[in-house]
C-alpha cells in the first residue's frame, strides 16, 4: 500500500463512517452484504451469533445501535465484571457500550470514544432511548484518548484498531489510561501473511479494514513495546467467511483473519 499521510487517512474513515452512521454507507464493507448495508436484520444477526454474540444480547439492543461493523465480542472477550469501569475504542453507534454497561451494572461506567460526529450524535441519541445513564460518548481519537491516567478498568475494541495508522501510539494511550492490573480485551483483524500490493491499494480505498491489518507478530510487538503482559492473539475460525464476503473473489481471506487480543498492564 503506498503511504498515506496519517491525517489524510482519518479522513477518509471520518467520512466513510459518517456515512455509515447516516444510513447510507457500509463502514469498512465494500457493497452490499449480509453484515451491512442491504442486510436483513435477520442477516446481521446471523453473522454476529457467528461472532460470539447471544440471542439475549441482540434482542436487548435497539435497532440502530448494532451497525454490523464488528468481527468479534470484545464484551465477552473482556469476562466484564460488575462495577468497572469500560472504555471502548471506535465506539460507533454504541452497540458494545450499551451491552458492556448491562455487564458493569449501576455501579459500573462506561466511556465510548469516537472521532466521527455523526457517529457521536447517532449513539448519544441511542443511549437516550436505552435509558443507559452509565454510558457516556466522547469525541475523540484513538490515538489520543480524552480519558484520564489510570482510570480504566477494561478496554474494548471492536474492529477499529486496524484503521489507525499509528496503532503503536494506540497501545500507547490504552496502556495509560489502563489501571494497574487493568486489561485490553479487542476484536480486530490482523494479516496472517505479507498481503499483495493490489490487495493493500484495492483496501484502502475501502477505509483500510483490510489494508491496515497488520502481522499478528507486530501486533504482539508493539504491544509489548507499550509496556503491555501476557499478550495473546486468537485467531477466530470464522474468519475466513467473514473475510470473503467483504471481499468476494479477492482471495483476502488468505492473508487476514479476525482475531481476539488480550493483554494486561502490569
Amino acid at each position: 500500500m503506498k503511504d498515506y499521510d496519517s491525517d489524510l487517512l482519518r479522513q477518509i474513515v471520518r467520512n466513510r463512517y459518517a456515512e455509515t452512521a447516516k444510513g447510507s454507507s457500509c463502514g469498512c464493507r465494500p457493497g452490499p452484504s449480509m453484515s451491512c448495508c442491504g442486510a436483513s436484520q435477520n442477516g446481521v444477526d446471523a453473522v454476529n451469533r457467528l461472532m460470539g454474540y447471544s440471542g439475549e444480547e441482540l434482542g436487548g439492543v435497539i435497532e440502530g445501535a448494532n451497525l454490523g461493523l464488528g468481527c468479534g465480542n470484545p464484551t465477552a472477550v473482556g469476562k466484564l465484571k460488575p462495577g468497572e469501569t469500560v472504555l471502548d475504542l471506535g465506539s460507533g453507534g454504541g452497540f458494545d457500550c450499551f451491552l458492556a454497561a448491562r455487564k458493569v451494572g449501576d455501579k459500573g461506567r462506561v466511556i465510548g470514544v469516537d472521532m466521527t460526529p455523526e457517529m457521536l450524535s447517532r449513539a448519544r441519541e441511542n443511549g437516550v432511548k436505552m435509558g443507559a445513564a452509565n454510558v457516556e460518548f466522547r469525541l475523540g481519537e484513538i490515538e489520543h484518548l480524552p480519558v484520564a491516567d489510570n482510570s480504566v478498568d477494561v478496554i474494548i475494541s471492536n474492529c477499529v484498531v486496524n484503521l489507525s495508522p499509528e496503532k503503536g501510539q494506540v497501545f500507547r494511550e490504552a496502556f495509560r489510561v489502563l489501571k494497574s492490573g487493568g486489561r485490553l480485551a479487542v476484536s480486530d483483524v490482523v494479516a496472517t501473511a505479507e498481503m499483495p500490493d493490489h490487495l493493500r491499494e484495492q483496501a484502502a480505498l475501502l477505509t483500510g479494514c483490510i489494508a491496515g491489518a497488520e502481522h499478528v507478530d507486530r501486533i504482539r510487538s508493539l504491544l509489548n513495546a507499550a509496556g503491555f503482559r501476557d499478550v495473546t492473539i486468537a485467531l477466530k475460525p470464522y474468519s475466513r467467511e467473514l473475510v470473503k464476503e467483504w471481499f468476494p473473489g479477492s482471495g483476502a481471506e488468505k492473508y487476514v483473519a479476525s482475531a481476539d487480543i488480550e493483554a494486561i498492564k502490569p
